[in-house]
């Protein structure tokens, strides 16, 4: 059975969508699974046509095998439907206008457009598909849009929404079912009501905007509470109004927004409701008004947006060159710093003009590369104060088409706006990349929310007053603090995350030294990069970096570092999901900062570069890609795998800094699992790129993944003995190098000398040990003597009968744990591995209980022949020939008579 239906209270939208989605399912039955609003059940009655929809209660649930889902995504907003969600094999087809939430239903089928209307989207399928309706059909299709945009006025209504009106009066669409259904007149009981709303009204002032919230209490249900807020809204000249209504065991929420700076739907979804972000209704059970007034308020402090001004919007510092810059050189500081306009400033830092890119290519082209660009610059430009508002900005750059302006303070120039900043903030998804890949973009209100309840959710009380404390200082310096990177992409993710970088907007180096001082701690700065690192008493360490942009003068080579804005800082970074920021400072503490929707990507599991010459320029950023990949279970993206072939293939690694690469690897070797990471190296051809006789053949992958269970296996030992897991899967994965192959690797890759000589002397050893072990068996405990002492040598050298736990124990003593479980990654026979296991867990604590003093006491002359003895007493106690100490004293009396000493 295929079933259609909409959300509960189905107004116009909903019935017009679902009879237009009946035209495209004809073998479906439409069901409500609620109630409608009153001017839909006029009209149902009053209609000449008579429309079949199935009851829900004669609907068997369980044998829906299609599910079409019109006007609403949300699985709390189709109510007993929902449960045909779990039917084995069910289809869902969703059609809906409304911006995807959490609680979002995922479709076989989905069919999302952000228009102002379901019924438009219907229109355009209609007319793509050659599907005519009939004037009935297109008379209620056009009442559906006349709701649904507030009768064009709603700020969510689009040119499309036009189009489909004019669509459907072309196809006998009645004009006067507006005025007949959607625009009555109020009754007296209405006028009542509405006078009670106006009353009971009250403005907060909630982020520097108005809201008006109001309420009414009644006993029976109010079938056209949404149009009474609508002319609340209209009569009182209102931009955002939130109206509760009580009514018996509910509470009704309408709510009606034409601003960006209030989402609506937000605060719908958050009460179980839904809606878009300029008419939204949700329906709250088990609450009083009075509770959910104050839930109400406690929602708008956390999501309504700031008024933005030009000062927070603006880029700074400033990228900016005096009046005697030639042509060619500007040409070259808008290469550098991937920008297409350069302000041209006087003394003062007053702005004397604008040259774009354009201009600047076209008088190269012209040969007017040594002129000044005093000569060419534009100066018909206007200029913005800090206080500026965004009406003021739209003003400039969508009324006066100036996309570029120049932010002033007392005529200097404090910073800029670009025209796709302000599409950054008015649009759902202003990237390329987004938009290329057809991915939901995020609202601007998204970009910038507040992460406040994630932080007390996530985040340990000690770990918020640090970044309170982090925010309080910076304020008092005058300057910007931010967290950044992998701290706000883990906060997101609701994963732990202690590595804290901090980026600050002022001067970064004077910021650490003032917090150290405040929190008892170190700092330790470096002034190349003005950078710091502030250790505090318990050992925890902040990274301190002031904000600054990065650029390469040639591909692969180390970068030149600027200071720059958080904007600038951001977009340097290797990947979207890591340039993500949070602030800091008090006035705005817990408010994200995403201006390249980089949350999409965090969304959808995806690594992606932030521009497309990011591997040419720092070739160690694949090593990243791949570690990410893995260890996040995301995915690459398409165009990122293709720049990373693009780099293989062109050989970015002729050109870099070894020991960058090292540490990259390094870094790899450290993950939990390193294997995935490793395979996804080798199949982008880059364990070749490490050393050409690297292959990922069978014995090797035998080695790595016999490596990862060792290590495995002494993690549950929990014996405390540190070591570095890196170390122990580099010599696995150089494992079939030669001793001059491996050092070539150490040589290219700049490994320090004190590692250098560790790792070849280990792997030296690796290889002549596992040659004895995989080739003689573990003997019993117990089995006889041996000669008197130890001879690591020769015990090396021979290949005769079982190993003796002695013999295991003179073969391994002296290497390391890295070192031993090398070994137990190369072994290729059980008995070897068990012979290590031996040595690990019982062999190498073992000790005599005998010592020099007990053979003073016997009688013994100290010499040279005390070693002898207790080595040889120690062999006998592993071999388990002696376990008291009144053994080890027969044991040494019987192999040493004090008869036969040899008088000093």
């Amino acid at each position: 059975m295929d079933v259609i239906t909409s959300h509960l209270h189905a107004d116009f939208d909903s019935l017009a969508a679902m009879i237009a989605a009946s035209k495209l399912y004809p073998e479906a039955v439409m069901v409500f699974p609620g109630s409608q609003e009153k001017n839909v059940r006029d009209f149902l009655s009053q209609s000449a046509r008579v429309y079949q929809f199935q009851r829900l209660k004669n609907i068997d649930l369980e044998a829906v095998r299609r599910l079409i889902v019109v006007d609403t995504r949300e699985r709390g907003r189709i109510g007993k439907l929902n449960s045909c969600l779990n039917n084995p094999g069910v289809e869902v087809h969703v059609y809906d206008h409304h911006p995807r939430t959490d609680a979002s239903l995922r479709g076989d089928k989905e069919v999302i457009r952000a228009v102002g209307s379901t019924t438009t989207i219907f229109c355009q399928l209609f007319q793509e598909r050659g599907i005519t309706p009939d004037a009935d059909e297109a008379t209620l299709m056009h009442l559906a849009i006349h709701e649904d945009t507030g009768s064009f006025t709603f700020d969510t209504t689009t040119a499309d929404d036009h189009q489909a009106a004019a669509w459907l009066l072309a196809h006998g669409a009645r004009p006067a079912a507006v005025n007949q259904f959607i625009s009555q007149e109020m009754s007296a009981r209405e006028i009542d009501l509405l006078h009670r709303l106006i009353m009971a009204a009250r403005t907060y002032a909630i982020q520097g905007v108005d809201i008006i919230v109001t309420q009414v209490n009644t006993p029976e249900y109010i079938d056209d509470f949404a149009l009474l807020v609508r002319k609340f809204m209209v009569m009182e000249n209102v931009n955002a109004v939130f109206a509760l209504a009580g009514m018996g065991d509910r509470v009704y929420l309408i709510a009606r927004s034409r601003i960006p700076e209030v989402n609506v739907g937000k605060i719908a979804v958050a009460f179980g409701g839904g809606g878009h972000a300029s008419a939204a209704s949700a329906t709250i059970r088990e609450r009083t008004l009075i509770e959910v007034e104050e839930r109400l308020l406690s929602l708008l402090h956390r999501y309504v947006r700031p008024v933005r001004t030009a000062g927070e919007l603006m880029s700074s510092p400033v990228i900016s060159a005096p009046p005697e810059t030639t042509i060619d050189e500007a040409h070259e500081i808008l290469t550098r710093y991937s920008i297409t306009v350069l302000p041209i400033v006087e003394k003062k830092n007053r702005v004397a003009g604008l040259i774009s890119r354009r201009v600047v290519e076209k008088a190269i082209f012209h040969g007017l590369g040594k002129q000044p660009v005093a000569d060419y610059m534009s100066t018909d430009f206007a200029t913005l104060p800090e206080d500026a508002g965004l009406k003021d900005i739209q003003k400039l750059i969508i009324e006066n088409r100036q996309r570029f302006i120049p932010v002033v303070r007392g005529g200097a120039i404090r910073g800029v706006i670009t025209r796709t900043d302000l599409l950054s903030l008015l649009v759902k998804d202003p990237s390329e990349s987004a938009a290329a890949s057809g991915r939901d973009g995020l609202p601007a209100e998204e970009r910038n929310r507040n992460l406040n309840n994630l932080i007390t959710t996530c985040l340990s009380r000690k770990m918020i007053v640090l970044l309170r404390t982090i925010g309080e200082t910076a304020s008092e310096l005058g300057f910007a603090a931010y967290a950044v990177g992998g701290f706000v992409r883990d906060l997101l993710r609701r994963e732990p995350n202690l590595d804290l970088d901090v980026v600050i907007e002022g001067d970064g180096i004077r910021f650490a030294e003032r917090l150290a001082k405040i929190l008892g701690g170190q700092a330790r700065s470096h002034e190349k990069f003005n950078t710091a690192v502030v250790r505090l008493a318990d050992g925890f360490k902040i990274d301190v970096a002031t904000a600054r942009l990065e650029y390469y003068e040639y591909p692969a080579a180390m970068p030149v570092v600027e200071t720059s804005s958080i904007k600038l800082d951001l977009f340097r970074r290797d990947f979207t999901i890591n340039a993500m920021a949070m602030h800091l400072n008090p006035e705005r503490f817990g408010i994200l900062v995403d201006f390249f929707n980089c949350q999409n990507d965090l969304r959808d599991g995806q690594i992606r570069v932030l521009h497309n010459l990011s591997f040419v320029e720092d070739p160690t950023r694949i090593f990243r890609a791949i570690r990410f990949e893995q260890r996040l279970g995301f995915t690459l993206g398409t165009l990122t795998v293709k720049l990373i072939k693009n780099a293989v293939r062109m050989d970015m690694y002729g050109r870099f800094s070894g020991r960058r690469f090292f540490l990259e690897l390094k870094m790899i070797l450290s993950e939990e699992n390193p294997l995935p990471a490793i395979y996804r190296l080798d199949r982008f051809k880059l364990l070749a790129f490490l050393h050409p006789s690297l292959k990922l053949d069978t014995r090797l992958k035998n080695i790595l993944r016999e490596t990862h269970r060792s290590l495995a296996w002494y993690k549950r030992l929990y014996l405390d003995d540190p070591y570095e897991q890196w170390q122990v899967f580099l010599l696995a994965l150089t494992a079939k190098l030669t001793v001059r192959q491996f050092a070539a690797f150490c040589d290219k890759f700049e490994v320090p000398e004190r590692l250098r000589e560790r790792f070849v002397k280990d792997k030296v050893a690796a290889g002549k040990i596992i040659r004895i072990l995989n080739q003689r068996p573990l003997a019993e405990s117990g089995a006889g003597d041996r000669p008197r002492g130890p001879n690591r040598d020769k015990a090396i050298a021979v290949k005769g009968p079982p190993l003796r736990p002695s013999e295991v124990y003179w073969l391994l003593k002296g290497l390391g744990t890295a070192a031993l479980l090398h070994l137990m990654g190369i072994a290729t026979r059980q008995s070897a591995k068990k012979a290590i296991s031996q040595y690990v867990t019982t062999l190498r604590g073992t000790a005599t209980l005998l010592d020099g003093t007990s053979l003073r006491k016997m009688g013994y002359t100290p010499g040279p022949l005390f070693t002898t003895i207790l080595n040889h007493l120690l062999e006998a106690r592993l071999d388990g020939l002696v376990r008291t100490k009144k053994d080890e004293k027969r044991f040494v009396k019987t192999h040493y008579p004090k008869d036969q000493q040899k008088t000093p």
